[in-house]
C-alpha cells in the first residue's frame, strides 16, 4: 500500500469510517498474526492477541502520528500485548513446562512454511526456549526485516545491545540445534 492511500484510509479510520477500519485491519492482521505466532508460539495464543492488539490498535488510533509507518507501529502494540501475555504465561509456564510446540494453521507464514518442510521444527522448539529479549530481536531481525538501527529505536535500547542480544541468541540456537 502507498503511503498517501495508506495515509488516507488512517485518517477515515481516526475519523470513524468502519470501511477504512476494515481495510486497515485487513491489511496488518497478517503481519501481525505472524509476529503473535513466532513470539508466542501457539496459533490461539497468537489469535489471541491479534484481537486484543486489534483492539488496542483501534483505541489508541487517534494518537497515531505518523512518525512511524503504520506496520511499526501496529506492531509495536502488538509486542507489548504479547509481553503482557507472555509475563502472565511465565508464571504457567514455570508451573506446567515448556509450552505446545506450533501447530499447522491457515495463517503460516512462508518462513514458518519452510522450517516445517525442511523439517527445522527444531529451530522454532529452540528458538521458544530462548529468553524473550533475544527471541525478540531475532524476530524483528530476521522475520520483520528491520535494521539494527530500527530494533533498537522500536525497543527502546541501543544497537550495539541488539547486535549484543542477536548474537547471544544465535549462538544459543548453535549450541541447541547442534545438541539435537
Amino acid at each position: 500500500m502507498f503511503f498517501q492511500s495508506e495515509k488516507k484510509l488512517i485518517n477515515k479510520a481516526k475519523q470513524g469510517d468502519k470501511k477504512a477500519w476494515f481495510k486497515l485491519v485487513e491489511e496488518f492482521e497478517k503481519p501481525i498474526y505472524h509476529y503473535c505466532l513466532r513470539m508466542l508460539g501457539n496459533p490461539d495464543d497468537a489469535l489471541d492477541m491479534l484481537q486484543e492488539a486489534f483492539i488496542s490498535i483501534y483505541k489508541s488510533l487517534d494518537s497515531f502520528r505518523f512518525d512511524s509507518s503504520f506496520k511499526t507501529w501496529a506492531i509495536s502494540i502488538a509486542h507489548f500485548r504479547c509481553i503482557e501475555f507472555y509475563r502472565k504465561r511465565k508464571v504457567c509456564q514455570q508451573l506446567n513446562g515448556l509450552p505446545e510446540p506450533i501447530s499447522n494453521s491457515d495463517y503460516d507464514s512462508p518462513e514458518l512454511s519452510l522450517f516445517k518442510k525442511q523439517g527445522n521444527e527444531q529451530v522454532i522448539s529452540a528458538m521458544s526456549q530462548l529468553p524473550w529479549e533475544q527471541r525478540n530481536v531475532i524476530e524483528l531481525k530476521f522475520f520483520q526485516y528491520y535494521t539494527f538501527e530500527q530494533i533498537a529505536y522500536q525497543l527502546d535500547v541501543s544497537s550495539n545491545t541488539v547486535k549484543s542480544r542477536l548474537y547471544s541468541a544465535l549462538y544459543k540456537l548453535k549450541q541447541r540445534l547442534e545438541v539435537s
